[in-house]
């Protein structure tokens, strides 16, 4: 191992500063923002997104140049590779971590920020259908209690402050959602899980001021964090504890040889001698031919001017929200008096005016009662479903494990910092809990890269026309 690595705790800024992004010309994603709000043509080009724009200056890592060994290799600096990264680190693991481009810059930086129970798409009935009750209430406490005290443990031993807020709302479009609703807490009480509480449509609005909906769930095991502030608060732990970074190292070929596994970039390779993690997210298939389980679809999130009266005119009990619509609407309140609003998934990337025209609609059919709003920085993002709609783990090799984890859907903060642990855990043999995630099989899916922009809104389609047939029928894309 090369000289000791440094780094500053990652600080949230009080508002945004609107600046030229850190991410590198590789970036596939755009960002984009108000021309009223910058002169610089610079920064109008390529603008930092919100959580980089509300983060204060990030140191970044040099690139791998060299050849060296160690125990792990962590390919990725999502939260995934950054959170068994840190769980490595701190058993005393020699670890280094490569990222392709900058910590954070893919989806875990990218997203949303809410933070909800399960394992991608899979809640507690999908569980309770797929386990038996014992390994089910397991699997549900894993993605639920277990992940959130998780990231609050994490946070509390690093000392990260990350807006992270407890409570989350569903909130129904259709009366007939409550009924689909009602069955999923009672699903979680089977489950030993009581968080949940039905809310009627009165109810309702005292947490949401809008009369589009029927009613809702509010979730106390739910919440909301600053996700690219998480994702480098995991890489900070890793680094005060030892670990190694290097950014703008894209991982060429990984290969089995006779002392491990080998790990080539362009400029550098590593011998990981007991170990390899794919957090890669929708590209493992880049580097493993044969797992072919996910097909990839583009996400769209953007952020409000300063809400005029405050955020809690809209949110009074300032708690994440997700609809229960096909293609559904999420927004949360962040710093500011702004709201963080996301939607949509297509199977091409749309470009910035159609996406914040969108963005735009949804805000204003949730809240027409406002005329005042507009959307002050907008981005993209990438993720990826598999078929079954859980998450896809796997552990293969043979002379060392090569731990691969994807298909979020969209879905899991909370889950993917846990599968990290479980990852060193699996690793250490200290328990068996990514042999559970490892259990559920998945099914290739036949040119399913190639044919993402026909059969995404194909199935969108198909999904919408049954949602106009049977409108109390709740389903959400």
């Amino acid at each position: 191992m090369n000289t000791e690595q440094k780094l500053e705790k990652p600080i949230l800024t009080e508002d945004v500063t609107f600046r030229k992004t850190d991410e590198g010309p590789k970036q596939e994603e755009w960002n984009w923002v108000d021309s009223r709000q910058v002169q610089d043509e610079d920064v109008l080009a390529r603008p930092a997104n919100y959580y980089e724009a509300t983060l204060s200056p990030w140191k970044t890592f040099p690139a791998l140049e060299h050849d060296c060994e160690c125990d792990v290799v962590v390919v990725g600096g999502g939260l995934l590779g950054a959170s068994t990264a840190l769980h490595l680190s701190e058993s005393g693991v020699e670890t280094i971590l490569l990222e392709k481009n900058k910590v954070g810059s893919a989806a875990s930086g990218r997203n949303g920020g809410q933070l909800t129970p399960g394992l991608a798409r899979w809640e507690a009935e999908s569980i309770i259908e797929n386990f038996d009750y014992d390994e089910a209430c397991r699997l549900w406490k894993f993605t639920s209690i277990e992940s959130f005290d998780l990231i609050q443990e994490i946070t509390e031993h690093y000392a990260l402050d990350l807006d992270m807020r407890r409570g989350h709302l569903t909130a129904a479009i259709h009366p007939g959602h409550i009924n689909a609703l009602t069955v999923g807490a009672d699903a979680r009480r089977y489950l030993g899980d009581d968080s949940v509480r039905i809310l009627g449509p009165y109810e309702i609005r005292d947490h949401i001021n809008s009369e589009l909906y029927y009613g809702g769930a509010l979730d106390k095991i739910g919440g909301q964090i600053h996700s690219l502030g998480l994702t480098r608060g995991l890489i900070y732990g890793f680094v005060k504890n030892g670990g190694h970074v290097y950014e703008d190292s894209e991982v060429l070929k990984i290969e089995t040889v006779s002392e491990g596994v080998s790990i080539e970039t362009a400029q550098g390779k590593i011998l990981a001698k007991k170990g390899v993690v794919l957090a890669v997210h929708h590209t493992t298939f880049q580097l493993l031919s044969d797992v072919n389980s996910t097909i990839p679809f583009y996400t769209y999130v953007g952020v409000t001017n300063p809400i005029e009266g405050g955020s809690k005119t809209l949110l009074p009990t300032q708690m994440a929200v997700y609809d229960t619509q096909l293609q559904i609407d999420y927004y949360r309140p962040v710093r500011k008096e702004r709201i963080l609003f996301g939607g949509q998934g297509t199977g091409m990337r749309w470009n910035s005016d159609k996406v914040v025209d969108y963005l735009m609609s949804r805000i204003k059919t949730i809240f027409p009662q406002r005329d005042d709003i507009h959307l002050e920085l907008a981005w993209s993002g990438t993720t990826d479903l598999t078929l079954n709609g859980a998450v896809d783990c796997r552990k293969l090799g043979e002379k060392a494990p090569i731990y691969a984890v994807h298909g979020w859907s969209g879905h899991g903060i909370a889950q993917t910092v846990r599968i990290g642990k479980a990852i060193r855990d699996d690793f250490l043999k200290l328990n068996d809990d990514f042999e559970m995630l490892a259990s559920i099989e998945h099914r290739s899916i036949l040119m399913g890269r190639q044919l993402a922009p026909v059969a995404i809104p194909l199935a969108k389609s198909l999904l919408g026309l049954g949602n106009k047939i049977t409108p109390g029928k709740m389903i959400s894309f």
